[in-house]
């Protein structure tokens, strides 16, 4: 299921939906869209801010700035904004206990 989030998709409606989840909770996605788009257009928020309570969206949306760091289950972090979502990845908004 593909809900309305931060960025709204206005065209490519036509590629085939892959599943994701994000702190436990299953989203959907379209083939082809990095984890950043696929996080905004299901939520409202990448994650929250090391500095503050305020969410983060992404800064650059290129992969020069660090902004769009996000966890997998399994630990290492990734970069949203340059990485392809793909079917079942386990995606956390907050890091792990075990990370640094």
């Amino acid at each position: 299921m593909i809900t309305a989030g931060r960025i709204v998709r206005l065209a490519e409606r036509d590629r085939s939906v892959v599943h994701f989840f994000i702190d436990g909770e299953m989203r959907g996605a379209l083939a082809g869209d990095t984890v950043l788009t696929a996080m905004l257009a299901s939520g409202q928020a990448l994650r929250k801010s090391e500095f503050g309570p305020e969410p983060r969206a992404g800064f650059c949306l290129m992969g020069a700035c660090q902004d769009c760091w996000v966890w997998q289950d399994e630990g290492p972090r990734l970069r949203a904004c340059s990485t392809l979502v793909t079917e079942g990845i386990r995606l956390r908004t907050t890091p792990p206990e075990s990370w640094p």
